[in-house]
């Protein structure tokens, strides 16, 4: 598996910061890729003494990376609000992915859950990948979670992107692909099955609406990129979130992986906030990937302005 060639890892004093260590070693070493550790810093604490702390502890590092065999790595102090240094870090050496916890060493509702992970599921132009410092090292089940429309062959390039990075993952874990595509009833027999019909009325027409989705699944992998193999396909009637999250309950997958921004392709919007929501309420890691032609809303930078301190 080749799929990153340039890999930011943020490392820190954060809980799980030794898992995204040795996740972000092992795609290393598999992609042959250049691999950036990173700590951050805010400015209101960046004194000349904490940096050179933390320098010191991303150098010590090195030799236990080149001695997995990846030799090109650097590391690095980033100054100011976190999610900003690492988006404009992504924007400057053109990393193609960015690694980093979930945990902020309390819980996933404090600040850094809350901030830090949250922006960069947002508007990092590139795959973001986070961990959670108790999940399972090695990945056995991975999830790719899809949403093809009616015309396949506009407007699904996302879910052909998510399906290809989850296939490529789960070939070098050599672990179980799973693929979700939650629904709902549309269009007028949204009220006809939420009124008083007859159970096999009501149970054609959940039919007739679960056919139309698996048929666009099954023109989706039509289109599939070379060397998927068949996954095990689920299509729940239901919310997206609650899919996902009693899929990952009820098979116990170790990845998630899907897209967080509309198909309009909008700088920073999700959809919703399922991701989030998903995020906090699994113990398994999440891959989140954006449509071609995603522009961060965050300046690179020589635009930057003084941003306020969070409080």
């Amino acid at each position: 598996m080749r799929r990153f060639k340039n890999i930011l890892a943020v490392y820190g004093d954060k809980v799980g910061a030794d898992a995204v260590f040795a996740k972000a070693v092992e795609l290393a070493r598999q992609n042959d890729a250049q691999l950036t550790l990173v700590d951050t810093v805010t400015t209101r604490h960046a004194s000349p003494r904490d940096l050179e702390e933390r320098r010191k502890r991303l150098n010590r590092l090195i030799p236990a990376v080149k001695a997995e065999g990846v030799d090109n790595v650097s590391v690095d102090v980033l100054v100011g609000t976190p999610f900003l240094e690492i988006i404009r870090q992504v924007l400057k050496a053109g990393h193609d992915l960015v690694i980093a916890s979930a945990d902020g060493g309390v819980s996933f509702n404090n600040v850094y859950f809350g901030s830090t992970a949250t922006h960069l599921m947002r508007k990092c132009p590139c795959p973001v990948w986070i961990i959670k410092p108790d999940q399972a090292y090695r990945y056995s089940k991975i999830l790719a979670c899809i949403d093809p429309e009616t015309n396949h062959a506009q407007g699904n390039e996302l879910d052909i992107k998510i399906l290809d990075l989850a296939t490529s993952l789960a070939s070098a874990n050599q672990a179980e692909l799973h693929v979700v595509h939650a629904w709902e009833v549309e269009g007028k027999d949204r009220d006809t099955v939420s009124s008083e019909v007859r159970d096999d009325a009501r149970e054609a027409i959940l039919l007739k609406h679960e056919t139309v989705h698996r048929k666009r699944v099954n023109a989706l992998f039509a289109d599939r990129p070379q060397g998927l193999k068949t996954p095990r396909l689920h299509l729940p009637r239901n919310l997206p979130q609650k899919a996902i999250i009693n899929l990952v309950d009820t098979l116990d997958i170790d990845l998630i992986v899907m897209g967080t921004v509309s198909r309009t392709g909008i700088s920073g919007l999700i959809i919703g906030n399922a991701a989030e929501t998903i995020l906090s309420a699994v113990t398994c890691g999440m891959l989140t990937v954006k449509p071609e032609g995603f522009v961060t809303p965050v300046a690179p930078e020589h635009e930057r302005v003084r941003e306020p301190e969070p409080v």
